[in-house]
């Protein structure tokens, strides 16, 4: 895996676990952590390992950018300012990993969704910070 890499400049992840790489020919991506000991895979840094109990270093992973679709939700209703109906869902990729997001690119009616369906992420700016930053969120979508 290669080193973590510093943001683009001018970009922000809106979570830790996304990688926003400096290098414009690479694409961001989510990162985990590997237990050295037992190999289960975890999203984000993790101390420990909560399958083994190892306390060893954990190994910072690239995580896959497809999975599928493991069971969604569509949300009617939402906080103020937060445009409904979406689509949140989780997503299972092929480390182990269940990653918690939102569906992008279908509508949001069940007959366009499917349990298992193979999905990609996909990320995009969805504000601006107060120092003039893109916020850079990820979602999934289908294939």
């Amino acid at each position: 895996m290669p080193e973590a890499t510093a943001p683009a400049p001018g970009k922000k992840p809106i979570v830790p676990f996304l990688a926003l790489p400096s290098d414009p020919g690479e694409k961001p991506y989510l990162t985990g952590s590997r237990c050295t000991n037992c190999g289960a895979s975890y999203l984000g840094t993790r101390m420990a390992c909560s399958k083994c109990f190892s306390t060893e270093a954990m190994e910072p992973v690239k995580l896959s950018d497809r999975g599928e679709l493991h069971v969604f939700s569509i949300v009617h209703q939402s906080a103020p300012g937060v445009p409904t109906p979406y689509v949140a869902a989780i997503v299972d990729l092929p480390e182990g990993v269940s990653v918690r997001c939102n569906i992008a690119g279908v509508g949001a009616d069940p007959k366009d969704l499917k349990f298992g369906m193979p999905v990609q992420m996909v990320t995009e700016a969805i504000r601006k910070d107060r120092d003039g930053n893109d916020v850079i969120a990820f979602s999934f979508k289908p294939v």
